[in-house]
């Protein structure tokens, strides 16, 4: 097992445990070597405060570049009268990187914001990226299976290749696949905000969709389904109580049918696309 760890220090760069570590007056820089490159590999990021950016490239290592945004924001905001500004002993970025048989984790400090861009290999991937606060969560050019949770922040994943499943309460999800894994169910659902989505035209699948709030758009034709309302029954002392549980889906079927696609929102609008009428999507 590799174990990096990205923390302030000195503006030199170093070799720790196999991992290669630059530092610049605006960032720290990690190169993560995978135990069999070219091969498959898993990675999975995690933040509490921050933005994560991961991006695919013709490489074999994970690149990351860790900044702290709330040094940066201080270095140009915290100024006097007097033309007196502050002065940083180091960086306070920490990051923390572990490698053990293809499989990367990185994690960041809890209590400082730090904005991460990964840059990964372009082969078969299953990504797991999550933060929460004071970030945004983007992902380009990558082929395998990816989840994406967010909390106050969107989502934005283009040029996919495999699967996603994306959810965020507070932000926009917009996804464009190149071309998606027929056999793989896939979810996007945000609470507040819109859910745009642009599959390959040869989608198949079985639709739920709601929005509570909103409006569902598609370029695709779509065979609605219906199905019969919910009815529970809960035994008591007097007898037996029966209620109605009535759910505002639509469901139906996309060429034929397929895996399950759910989409789901409460304040925004759904937009299922068609890759090939290269509409621009304005959810961002």
């Amino acid at each position: 097992m590799k174990k990096i760890k990205i923390i302030g220090a000195l503006a030199v760069a170093m070799l720790i445990h196999t991992g290669l570590r630059a530092q610049t007056a605006d960032k720290e820089q990690l190169v993560v070597p995978l135990s069999q490159p070219g091969k498959a590999y898993k990675l999975d990021v995690g933040l509490v405060d921050g933005s994560i950016t991961v991006i695919g490239y013709e490489g074999k290592d994970i690149i990351i570049d860790a900044k702290d945004k709330d040094r940066n924001e201080k270095k140009h905001n915290q100024r006097n009268g007097e033309g007196m500004h502050t002065l940083s002993g180091g960086r306070r970025a920490d990051i923390q990187a572990n490698e053990n048989n293809n499989s990367v984790t990185v994690e960041g400090e809890a209590g400082k914001t730090t904005n991460l861009i990964l840059k990964v290999p372009q082969g078969d991937a299953t990504i797991k990226l999550s933060t929460v606060n004071d970030g945004d969560i983007v992902v380009s050019n990558i082929n395998g299976q990816l989840e994406l949770t967010n909390t106050n922040g969107g989502i934005k994943a283009t040029g996919i290749s495999g699967s996603v499943v994306a959810n965020t309460v507070n932000g926009n999800v917009v996804v464009i696949f190149k071309s998606i894994d027929p056999k793989a169910a896939m979810a996007f659902t945000t609470l507040n905000g819109n859910v745009d989505v642009t599959f390959p035209a040869s989608l198949k699948a079985n639709v739920k969709l709601k929005s509570d709030r909103g409006d569902i758009y598609t370029d695709f034709d779509v065979v609605a389904e219906e199905h019969k309302p919910t009815v529970t029954n809960q035994s008591t002392a007097k007898g037996k109580m029966y209620s109605l549980k009535i759910e505002d889906w639509v469901y139906g079927k996309i060429n034929g049918g397929g895996p399950q696609l759910m989409m789901k929102n409460m304040n925004g609008n759904l937009y299922i696309r068609k890759t090939n009428l290269n509409r621009n999507t304005n959810s961002n």
